[in-house]
């Protein structure tokens, strides 16, 4: 069983570490919340290119050429 199987799309991805860069940067520069740390998760998911929930119900956004399976 693969643990991190990719299953994000390109674009997804990329939207995923914006979100993440500009919601955490609401912890520095905005109202400086703890919620601001909130932003690691789409960070994070959009770095590894696989997102835990997704893998759980198993929905992928990638197109099935590029889908890493496990054997």
């Amino acid at each position: 069983m693969n643990l991190f199987p990719r299953n994000e799309h390109a674009v997804e991805r990329v939207v995923r570490v914006a979100l993440g860069l500009g919601v955490i940067s609401l912890y520095f520069i905005g109202p400086q919340t703890p919620w601001g740390l909130l932003g690691v998760v789409p960070l994070l998911t959009g770095a590894l290119g696989s997102c835990p929930l997704y893998t759980l119900f198993g929905i992928s956004t990638c197109s099935s050429h590029t889908q890493n399976k496990a054997v």
